[in-house]
Parts: structure tokens; sequence; C-alpha cells
């Protein structure tokens, strides 16, 4: 359908562009007064320039279609501005940049060859393609040949190798793209997809106490220390201290620790080798 010519129309002294629906009136001057006269002035100044829209849209002959009928609005006549800045161009990529500086330009491929055996334009690849192997009547002997080969089978082994090194290569790319590391961070900071889950587990980091004692975490370890000592004295209040028990506790502790030294004695002085005793030979007076 072809653009209409531009509309804007004078409704009174307002003036109308159908093609953004906007009308204003350009001698309308604002007096000095109250924010709540100024309040009503804008409501009224509103409501008139939304009738003037609303009269000279209606006015407009409106096409039948299946869905009711339909009025086609002219272009917009006045420019308004953007809501957003211009989109800055993208960085050249680093093969950009060396095509530049080395004067390499894109050069597009051609679809079609010219086939010299069949006098023909051919694909460059896929079905019937040029100088394709079946097409190829006659191959010329080379100095390099070896007598009994032949060089049908071997352009056929040399086309099943390229085949499967490609299909090699092509599985090696997917296996390095799907191939995700362990991160420090365990994931923590990745973009989630949409729809993604949150892990059950998150992993947790063990905190260990400073190895110098001072302010804050340093004297964490001791407010430990009290708060256990705390908790068994509270416990055991009650309970008179039987030194007849603590004694016999200590002697049997001891007796223990004397009976484990001895075996690990004992232990090593079977590793040792024994000197076997000599016997004194008594000497015979003749």
């Amino acid at each position: 359908m072809a653009e209409e010519p531009a509309v804007v129309v004078a409704s009174s002294s307002y003036e109308v562009d159908l093609g953004n629906l906007m009308a204003y009136d350009p001698s309308h001057h604002v007096a000095t007064a109250s924010r709540e006269e100024l309040r009503q002035e804008c409501l009224r100044k509103g409501t008139e320039l939304a009738q003037a829209v609303a009269d000279v849209l209606f006015a407009l002959p409106p096409n039948e279609d299946r869905d009711g009928p339909i009025i086609h609005l002219p272009p917009p006549t006045f420019r308004l501005p953007r809501e957003k800045h211009l989109p800055k161009p993208k960085p050249p990529t680093k093969w950009e940049l060396f095509a530049k500086a080395k004067g390499i330009t894109k050069r597009k491929k051609n679809k079609r060859e010219w086939d010299e055996q069949t006098q023909s334009w051919k694909r460059t690849h896929g079905y019937d393609r040029v100088n394709d192997d079946k097409d190829i009547p006659i191959i010329e002997a080379k100095l390099t040949d070896e007598p009994g080969v032949d060089p049908f089978a071997q352009r056929r082994d040399e086309k099943k190798k390229r085949v499967e090194k490609q299909e090699k290569n092509r599985l090696d790319n997917l296996k390095k793209a799907a191939k995700v590391g362990a991160l420090p961070s365990g994931g923590k900071f990745d973009e989630k997809l949409p729809g993604e889950k949150p892990p059950k587990h998150p992993g947790k980091h063990r905190k260990f106490l400073p190895v110098a004692e001072g302010k804050g975490m340093g004297s964490l370890e001791k407010q430990q220390n009290d708060k256990i000592l705390n908790s068994l004295l509270a416990r055991n209040s009650d309970e008179p201290l039987d030194v007849g028990k603590a004694i016999t506790m200590y002697k049997v502790k001891k007796e223990k620790q004397r009976r484990k030294e001895k075996g690990m004695s004992s232990k090593s002085d079977k590793l040792k080798p024994q000197k076997k005793p000599h016997k004194k030979s008594s000497k015979k007076k003749a």
C-alpha cells in the first residue's frame, strides 16, 4: 500500500498529527499560577487536545474488512526524539584487524563451476558436483604410481580417510565445547539458565580458627573452650569430687601406658638377632 501524504490538521487553534496520534497547541502559554490552578489547566487542555484527535480520527474514511472497519493512519509528520542512544558499532575482531592490515578481502565462493568432463556447469559440492569420481572415465598415470595399484580404488580410499578425519574433528570439537571444568567457586558466580534449579547441596567452606590469638576471631577459640568447660562444670556441679576414684583412675591409666611401652620394647627385642652362646673349650694338660 502506498504511503499517504503527511496530514497535519488544524482543529480550531490545535495542530493534529494523525501519524503519531498527537495534538498540540503552538500558541498556548501557561500563566504563573498556583500548583492546583496549574493542574486544573493541564487537565482541561489535555481533554481538549484528546477531543481534537478523536474528531479528526473519526472524520477519516474507513475501509471495510472482515473484522470490521479499519482506518489507515497517514505517516507521521513530527519527528519525535529517540528514547535511547544510537547503538554503538561492534569493535572489530582480531581477524578483521589482521585482514585490514594485510589487505585481505572476503571473496564469495562460487556455487557452480565449469566441469571439463561433461562440458557443463555443476555444483561445487554435494550431489552431481563438479569433478566427481564417478564421472572420470580415465585417470592419467604418473611416474610415481606403483604398478598394480588401482587408481580408482586409491581415490575412494583417500576420500574415505578424509571423511573419517572430518568426522573425528567434528566430534572432538563437540567434546571440547561441551567440556566444563571445575571452578574454584563451584559455579556460584556463573550465569544461571532460565528455569535452572538451584543446587540441592551448595558447597560450604570450613572456617578454621586463626593461629595467633587476638581480637575478634582470635578470641573465638578461648570462648569455645570456656563454653565447653562451663557446661561440664554445670553438669557435675551437684556431685562431690571422689578423690579415691580419681586416684584409682590415674593409676589404671599409668599401668596401661606402662604395659603398652613394655610390649613395644619386647617386640623390638624379638626383631634383633640373638647371639649364640659359645662354650669355652677346656685344654687338656699333657
